[in-house]
């Protein structure tokens, strides 16, 4: 077997370098599928962490009030005022009425 030098010549058919271009062609091809998809990854997770932190900050300061309120909850808040004060009122002329039932029984059995 001789050995290889600078003018050591080849012979290679067409289809074999065509063979290899492909090869090469194809797993270039699936590298870079690779690396977008790799890339496409990195991004999703770095929206899922802002994400995350955005709704962990929503989940404290929501019930605490200081995110605002919706106009429903604002609406309710109004009606249950309005609710508390009519129950108050409500409790109050109660109250009345059963002094003056009590007035009233005291004056029926004064003149018994």
């Amino acid at each position: 077997m001789s050995e290889l030098s600078e003018d050591t010549k080849f012979n290679v058919n067409v289809k074999t370098i065509i063979a290899i271009c492909a090869g090469l062609l194809s797993i270039a091809g699936v590298y870079f599928t690779l690396i977008a998809e790799i890339q496409q990854m990195n991004v999703n997770l770095m929206r899922m962490e802002s994400e995350l932190d955005m709704n962990s900050e929503f989940r404290i300061k929501w019930p605490r009030g200081e995110m605002g309120a919706l106009p429903d909850d604002a609406e309710q808040n109004l009606r249950l005022l309005y609710l508390e004060k009519y129950q108050e009122k409500a409790i109050n002329d109660i109250e009345n009425i059963k002094l003056k039932v009590k007035e009233l029984e005291g004056c029926f059995t004064e003149k018994n």
